[in-house]
């Protein structure tokens, strides 16, 4: 009698054991799904807003001073960040050294960085701006080396900077030939500006890895944003730019460029690449780099009418493609990992992680 109970008590056992089963593999394979749409999502996010901010910056300093835009902009954007973060898990009230931090951090990157792009695009196509940037990884190789005392670049990296430096000749050279000499010149300083923007924006990414940061790695941007957006101001206002600012001469489409930068390019932006840091492999995170450009090029030439000469279509993909060839490390390579997060941008520094310089 008792083996009878048994038996009977197994066979209603098992189909709700069975039952409970299927439903926890359903369970998980809603959540996959949720997370991969999450994921596309995210990756749009960082591939096109990030790589759409350049035309937006075009439009934003029509009628808009550089400084005094990319200021209001950062400053804004940092507030809502800081507030964001004073909500989270991991906040802690900042402190003396990591406002030191923010402050040096955010200079280089928004002054520096994000400041010399803004100023180079009055005299030189969104499109080529977007490309000069992709050659940060050259300065961060280069700086982490010298600075930072890491092993010697190999055979293959140096390899890709040289080719990377070709393609920049390549770029600006077929930029400039065509034009008057004037002109060639305005847009031979723009370029130049955007290389130094880029070594500025290397060389904060580069300090910010080893100075002291807050946990949050949204505490951390958002003090970095408004750092750096204070400087900003500060030279908006020391260039006269304030004084003869007009705000009754401010475009539809300079206030519609910087109120997009703001949400899309900084908080939507940086919103998608933190999800993506713990969600997603480095490698992977890293590939806007390679986006960016395109999509920025793509931009400028449906919408903007920007145009391309065969020598600077070749520049840019001799660029893309030593990016490429820098970027892509061996499985025994020790400083793989560590190049990978610092590996590009335009925004703040988190404990280490870059992000997009427009963004």
């Amino acid at each position: 009698m008792g083996n009878k109970n048994r038996v009977a008590s197994l066979a209603v056992s098992r189909p709700k054991t069975r039952l409970k089963t299927e439903v926890a593999v359903m369970e998980k394979q809603i959540l996959n799904n949720r997370n991969l749409a999450i994921m596309i999502a995210a990756f749009a996010a960082v591939y096109v807003l990030w790589g759409s901010t350049y035309l937006a910056i075009k439009y934003a300093i029509e009628t808009l001073p550089p400084f005094l835009m990319a200021g209001s902009r950062f400053v804004f954007a940092g507030t809502v960040l800081m507030i964001w973060a004073r909500f989270s898990k991991d906040y802690e009230t900042p402190t003396r050294a990591h406002w030191k931090t923010s402050f040096v951090v955010g200079t280089l990157l928004l002054l520096g960085g994000n400041g010399g792009v803004v100023l180079a695009q009055h005299y030189i196509s969104s499109s080529l701006a977007a490309l000069l940037v992709a050659t940060e990884p050259f300065w961060i190789v280069l700086l982490s080396w010298l600075w930072l005392g890491k092993s010697r670049p190999n055979l293959k990296t140096i390899l890709g900077i040289a080719i990377g430096f070709f393609g920049v000749w390549l770029l600006i050279n077929g930029n400039t030939m065509n034009n008057a000499a004037n002109v060639g010149s305005m847009q031979f300083f723009g370029a130049i500006a955007v290389m130094l923007a880029a070594m500025s924006w290397a060389t904060g990414s580069i300090y910010g890895l080893r100075a002291p940061v807050p946990k949050s790695s949204i505490l951390t941007a958002g003090m970095q944003m408004f750092s750096g957006g204070m400087v900003l101001l500060v030279v908006s206002l020391l260039t006269g730019e304030m004084s003869r600012f007009d705000i009754s001469g401010v475009s539809a489409n300079s206030l519609f460029g910087l109120l997009y930068l703001i949400i899309a390019g900084s908080l939507i932006g940086f919103t998608a690449y933190s999800w993506l840091l713990k969600n997603a492999q480095p490698a992977m995170v890293s590939t806007y780099a390679y986006v960016n450009p395109i999509v920025a090029g793509f931009l400028g030439w449906l919408i903007a009418g920007e145009t391309f000469t065969g020598q600077m279509l070749i520049g840019a993909t001799v660029i893309v493609g030593s990016v490429v060839l820098i970027t892509s490390h061996d499985k025994n390579d020790k400083d793989s990992k560590k190049s990978t997060e610092i590996h590009q941008s335009n925004m703040p520094t988190g404990t280490p992680k870059t992000i997009s310089a427009s963004a």
